[in-house]
């Protein structure tokens, strides 16, 4: 699904739905509250969010999850493996696994460390312990309160913040601000920070970010495209093009997690002959397109402001610096 315009910017909807964000919040509290977490043996590093979707939240697990196996960490992701068939737990086969079966997401994770899949976390702890994990990277799960998380990094979009501060569904808030904030350790702001998220929040160690386009992208650079993207805040990818100087000559959107189908594609491959242009999309997106069909990807990656930051937070995890 793709967000609601009144979860960024309010309105009467939003005011409606209030109430059901109230008993939201409140069933989120007592879960957090009735939950003795269970520790798994080994650090655990959760990069969560606080918001629905769309703040960028898995590239930075990727990231981490990268410096930590260049550490010589036994890295295993965690993931629900949201959109994904298989319960879990499960490891990722990227030989056999597909989108539909394990997700995107999953699928990602899986070409830098090994990662499991599944809505019990305990469990996938579990099973990536006994396979040899000595660090667990949770993407995402930081309202899952069964698995202890020895440091938690929430991710913020600069540009959205927290949206109209409202929680779901009357907004995109998973929890209030204060509660998350008072649980984690550190956050990252994602982009220019224009909703003034870092002069607002007091307490964890705030980390500048932003997502750029990664090796190979100069290839796409001043090239006519056709883009399309089921992500969850799809204008971003389709700014980064136009930042690119690519010609955009047109930019098709998709709800997040959108498995696509064979006649979507074709009429996507066909705009973009038509138009003389290259079919480009994410890297999330060209896992779930059926069989048969292709589209060059941009490659992304992430730029820290300040890089000794994060890596002193990494060495601590894995016992260096």
């Amino acid at each position: 699904m793709r967000a609601p315009e009144f979860w960024h910017r309010g309105g009467p909807m939003s005011v409606l739905l209030a109430p059901l964000g109230w008993a939201y919040g409140a069933v989120t509290r007592s879960r957090m509250a009735g939950t003795k977490p269970i520790r798994a043996g080994v650090p655990v590093l959760c990069i969560g969010n606080l918001t629905a979707g769309g703040t960028g939240k898995t590239p930075v697990a990727l990231d981490i999850g990268a410096r930590l196996v260049k550490r010589g960490a036994a890295v295993h992701f965690l993931s629900r493996g949201y959109g994904g068939t298989i319960s879990g737990p499960h490891r990722v086969d990227e030989g056999q696994d597909n989108a539909r079966a394990v997700g995107d997401e999953a699928l990602l994770l899986a070409a830098v460390a090994p990662t499991w899949i599944g809505g019990d976390r305990v469990a996938s702890a579990h099973a990536a312990v006994a396979a040899g994990a000595g660090v667990l990277v949770m993407d995402d799960g930081f309202q899952n309160p069964g698995l202890a998380k020895d440091f938690s990094i929430l991710v913020f979009d600069g540009a959205e913040g927290f949206g109209n501060e409202r929680l779901i569904p009357a907004g995109p808030l998973r929890e209030t601000v204060a509660a998350g904030v008072a649980r984690a350790q550190a956050m990252v702001i994602l982009g220019e920070d224009r909703t003034g998220v870092g002069k607002r929040i007091a307490g964890p160690r705030i980390l500048a970010a932003a997502v750029e386009p990664g090796p190979g992208a100069e290839n796409l650079a001043d090239q006519p495209v056709v883009a399309f993207a089921g992500i969850g805040r799809p204008a971003k990818f389709f700014d980064t093009l136009r930042d690119m100087n690519c010609d955009v000559r047109s930019a098709h959107a998709f709800a997040d997690h959108h498995l696509y189908r064979d006649d979507e594609i074709a009429r996507l491959e066909m705009a973009a002959r038509n138009a003389g242009a290259i079919l480009v999309t994410t890297a999330k997106d060209a896992l779930r397109l059926p069989k048969g069909h292709g589209a060059t990807v941009l490659p992304i990656s992430i730029r820290w402001a300040d890089e000794d930051a994060i890596d002193r937070i990494l060495d601590g995890m894995v016992g260096h610096g």
